[in-house]
Order: structure tokens, then sequence, then C-alpha cells
């Protein structure tokens, strides 16, 4: 449904949404039967579900501390924002630097209820929210809330957190990916999480695609390379492509989730 349709037209409780399946992993209430039952149908098949989005959401915060403390970064585009969970990337972000500009995209209507209610800013810094889709990147380029709270001509760090895998390739999510990096400056940076049945067992692996296709969300499940293909052009920065619970760990190896408990590539990489 489009986004220009008022918000409350827009909430379907019979469909289940990411966002609000999310939510439901993560123990939040905000979420409808339709979303449980789409979540239990992936545990069924995976387990470890809940571990993984726990450990994405750690990724995140890393990634975003590391940005905000090492590459001085003050300026973040977070599409695919989901219902806010503290610590927000905002508040990870304003902790190192107050000053810190970040935007929120999301396509959910409770999303976007929630976000203007709970996503408020450090007093020297900036939150907003853009009520939009991943696949209309240039509605959100152009969202003038986006213009009036981001720099375009000043580095920004991109946050493509655990959502490329709801874009198939006839979505073009390698197109429009490189459509919203070509929006930014050098010096800007991409950040990506992604789901992989790499990190799992075999007959993990042959039960996922099939328990995604019975949850009614579709999830594209990418191997390494393909995943690295989002980055062509990009200085990937150390660890480089990891799964991501490796990605800059802040716990000792033996306290560490186990990659297949956290089935996701990740990485993160500079504009030139």
């Amino acid at each position: 449904m489009p986004a220009d349709v008022p918000p409350s037209a827009r909430i379907d409780p019979t469909v289940p949404h990411a966002a609000r399946r999310y939510d439901y992993w993560l123990g939040g209430k905000d979420n409808f039967a339709a979303d449980r039952e789409s979540g239990d149908a992936v545990a069924a098949a995976y387990p470890a579900i809940r571990t993984t989005v726990i450990e994405n959401r750690r990724f995140m915060q890393r990634a975003t501390r590391h940005l905000a403390e090492q590459a001085g970064i003050r300026q973040f585009l977070d599409i695919g924002t989901g219902i806010p969970t503290s610590p927000n990337m905002h508040e990870v972000a304003q902790l190192v630097a107050p000053e810190s500009r970040v935007v929120y995209v999301d396509n959910d209507p409770i999303v976007l209820a929630h976000a203007r209610a709970l996503l408020t800013s450090a007093p020297d810094g900036a939150t907003a929210y853009v009520d939009a889709d991943l696949r209309d990147p240039e509605r959100i380029l152009g969202h003038p809330d986006l213009r009036a709270t981001l720099d375009l001509t000043s580095p920004v760090a991109l946050m493509l957190v655990a959502i490329l895998h709801f874009l198939p390739d006839g979505d073009d999510p390698y197109g429009v990916t490189r459509r919203l990096v070509e929006a930014l400056p050098s010096g800007s940076y991409l950040v990506i999480s992604h789901a992989t049945t790499d990190l799992v067992p075999r007959h993990i692996a042959a039960t996922a695609a099939p328990s995604a296709a019975t949850s009614m969300i579709d999830m594209a499940f990418r191997a390494r390379d393909e995943f690295a293909s989002f980055f062509d052009g990009l200085d990937l920065i150390p660890p480089g492509i990891s799964p991501v619970t490796e990605w800059r760990p802040d716990d000792p190896p033996e306290q560490r989730t186990p990659a297949a408990q956290a089935s996701m590539y990740a990485a993160v990489a500079r504009k030139p």
C-alpha cells in the first residue's frame, strides 16, 4: 500500500510485518497474532532466531559506537528502523557525541507512532522519522524531514541493518543500495547485516527458505559472495565481512554466541 495513505488505514493486523515480528522475537508487546504466528513459524525451523535478533541489535550498537568514536561520524540514516528498543541508535551515537543527528526510516504505521513518541533527541542533536519504504530511495532522499535533519554534503552513516534480506532480487536490492550510497559524499559509511544460511548446519539451512515462506514474509538468504556485492566500490574496514557476532565484539571468544546461533553476515565500509 502506498506510503501516502494515512497511517491508520495501513495497519492490517491480519498480515505479519517484519518490524512487529522482530518486536515479538525481542519480547515486545507491539505485535499482532499474525506477527506471532509468523515468528513462531520461523522459530520452529530455526530455534535460535531470538538470539539472532538480539545479536543483530548488539552489532548495530557496536557499529554505531565505532563510527561515532573512531570515524567521527555525526550523521546517521537508519532505514528499516523497527519498533524502538532501547538503546536506540541515536542514544548510542549521542552518548559519544551529543550533537549527532539521526534520521529513522520505516514503512510500518505502528513504528511511526512509536518513533515519534519515543525517539527524542539529546538537546544538542536531532532525530527525525521518515515514513517510507527502502524500495523507494528517491522518496527517502528527497523527504523534507531528512533534508532538514541531515546535511548530505557531509559524511553520513547509512545503516541497512537486517533489512536487505526482505528485498528479493526482483526488487533490485543492489541497485537500491547503490542509489542511496551514490547520494552520500566521500567519507560516508555503509553498514549492513544480512541473513544467510552459510553459517548453520546443512539440515537447518535446508528448512530455512520453506519456513520463511510459511511465515508469510519473504526473505532472501544470501551467501557471502552475494553479501559482498553490496559493498562493490567501497572500502571494507577491519574485520571486513564476518559473522554478526564477530564484528568487533565486546566479549572474549569464550563468551560469544556461536555464529550458527546468529546466522547473519555483517560489515562496515567507507565510501572513498
